[in-house]
């Protein structure tokens, strides 16, 4: 009898998927003649983490150039913390609005 040896070849596939990272997008507050620059100041400390140093040059930008961007996030957080703000806003009748914009 005679026996012959059978090879398997096994062949292994490997995917690899290419994850970009997320887009980024500016939070960009408006000015408007209603809300106050203290609500400004407060809103950037509390929801976006700054100095009240940082915070009173982003309202005064914001202040004088009409607009001005107080962070670059990706799409998601800039999302939520842009309704943080508004709902806080709001909730203190001011009409604060804040845009979010694809940062270059």
């Amino acid at each position: 009898m005679t026996t012959q040896d059978d090879t398997v070849v096994k062949t292994k596939t490997k995917t690899r998927i290419q994850i970009s990272p997320p887009s980024e997008y500016k939070v960009i507050y408006l000015n408007d003649e209603v809300t106050s620059m203290e609500f400004v100041v407060e809103s950037l400390v509390s929801v976006f983490d700054y100095t009240d140093e940082i915070a009173h040059e982003l309202t005064k930008k914001i202040h004088t150039d009409g607009a001005a961007t107080v962070a670059i996030l990706p799409y998601e957080i800039a999302e939520q913390k842009g309704i943080e703000v508004t709902v806080l806003a709001r909730n203190n009748q001011y009409p604060l609005q804040i845009t979010l914009e694809p940062a270059d």
